[in-house]
């Protein structure tokens, strides 16, 4: 397995100008930045990386140097090097321009780029003549082309990236086969770190460990953005159960919490106790349902609705039984699921597109209901392939691309709906389990992939 670890560089000059960036070299960290940077060194410094790579530019550079200044055995850890692959996105035309003023003077420009930004089309002033330039594609070719560079030169090994909000997206988008009209569904905060895990090459499997993680910088959560109309719901996978632990598949058979999992359960709670929570769903099953209400022992007047749509996939035959005892029973056919999951129907239980049909149908409900009474910040906890489904349907994949996102138990993760329901949904951030004690990864279950 390859580890990648992605940064985005800490807050910038432009950043508090709300100046758009691209690749001028004009802004430079700020303090506040060089802090952000400080901090995420010291919550990479148990971990030793075989190479940092950055962009050349000084507030991705200066980030890097920071961070492996912070790395406590950065005598083990590669020295930062540069690469123009890293280069942020080309916005030739909008460079050093404030972003309200972009919006005023390109304003239909500024449209595509927020509502269709894989279409948005720049006419580029050359010597001879006119270049036809386009931001966000030539941006995920960029990403691509860096990928292809890196793992093959890195193949087992764990490197830290430090990049700026669209290389960075571009990176997961490519990583994770994320279509570029999805490019602002993904945010990176300043200093966010995700932790990508490769099997081999670009288009092997890959895992989204975790994804902008901020915790480290003292944000419980990425705040919300402004002119905020929406809603956002924060995904938690229940807490660990007995057969969890044993590794038993357990589906729609009712298994409850075990100790850990309560444990976990709580240590959600403190961790969102100051998140103002107006409202509570859960699937009706009870791992789920006793891991919101220990969550909810923080948020008194929040009552929990209980939907059955939200329920764990049936693994039908399969369940109450050991991996061993599926590969003795049913050959093959275990492989298939780790492989090629939506091609794989359950004995006597489902398959992931009945699994995503009822699901989205949930999801969609509560949306709508918060929507319409104006509620912004729901509790959604769920099970394992339930909360899978919904982030493929959140980043516009299909249900082959389930393996692609990890669930550890009690993670929780964060959706938006910046502008309601006209426009698309944002993933905020994805498994957080700082709150569960291990730190920057996952330590929740075993198994990268």
């Amino acid at each position: 397995m390859t580890r990648v670890i992605i940064v985005r560089h800490g807050q910038s000059t432009y950043n508090i100008e709300k100046r758009i960036q691209g690749r001028t070299d004009a802004s430079t960290i700020s303090e506040k930045g060089r802090n952000q940077a400080s901090l995420t060194g010291k919550a990479l410094s148990n971990i030793q990386f075989n190479a940092i790579y950055s962009s050349p530019l000084r507030r991705a550079k200066e980030t890097a140097d920071i961070i492996h200044s912070e790395l406590t055995n950065n005598s083990g850890s590669a020295v930062p090097q540069t690469s123009d692959k890293l280069l942020e996105i080309d916005l030739p035309l909008w460079e050093k321009i404030l972003s309200a003023d972009v919006k005023q003077k390109f304003a239909e420009d500024y449209r595509t780029w927020k509502e269709r930004p894989h279409e948005l089309r720049m006419l580029v002033p050359e010597t001879e003549g006119t270049r036809e330039h386009f931001p966000v594609l030539a941006l995920y070719e960029q990403a691509r082309e860096f990928w292809q560079e890196i793992l093959s030169r890195h193949q087992g090994q764990t490197i830290l990236i430090v990049g700026h909000n669209g290389i960075n997206r571009a990176l997961l988008g490519t990583a994770l086969s994320i279509s570029p009209s999805r490019y602002h569904c993904i945010q990176q905060s300043n200093c966010g770190i995700s932790v990508l895990n490769f099997s081999g090459g670009l288009g092997e499997p890959v895992q989204l460990e975790s994804m902008n993680q901020t915790q480290h910088l003292g944000e419980t959560l990425p705040s919300l953005r402004p002119n905020h109309q929406g809603v956002r719901l924060l995904l938690v996978r229940h807490g660990e159960t007995e057969w969890n632990r044993q590794g038993r598949f357990q589906g729609q058979i009712d298994i409850p919490l075990n100790d850990n999992g309560r444990l976990q359960a709580q240590k959600a709670g403190e961790f969102l106790k100051q998140v103002a929570i107006d409202f509570a769903v859960s699937s009706s099953m009870l791992r789920p349902k006793e891991t919101a209400e220990i969550i909810l022992e923080h948020h008194k007047s929040v009552k929990l609705d209980l939907l059955d749509g939200l329920r764990e996939i049936s693994h039908g035959l399969w369940e109450g039984k050991f991996e061993k005892e599926i590969e003795q029973e049913y050959p093959g056919e275990l492989e298939r699921w780790r492989t090629i999951p939506d091609k794989v129907q359950m004995p006597e239980g489902e398959n992931l597109q009945q699994v995503c049909d009822r699901t989205l149908v949930a999801w969609q409900s509560i949306v709508e209901t918060a929507i319409s009474n104006q509620l912004q910040t729901g509790l959604v906890v769920a099970h394992d392939a339930t909360n899978k489904t919904l982030l493929c349907h959140v980043l516009g994949l299909s249900s082959e691309n389930f393996w692609n996102f990890r669930q550890g138990n009690g993670a929780i993760s964060v959706i938006d709906y910046p502008s309601g329901l006209d426009g698309l949904p944002v993933l905020e951030a994805m498994n957080i389990t700082a709150h569960l004690g291990g730190g920057v990864l996952d330590k929740t279950a075993a198994g990268a992939l």
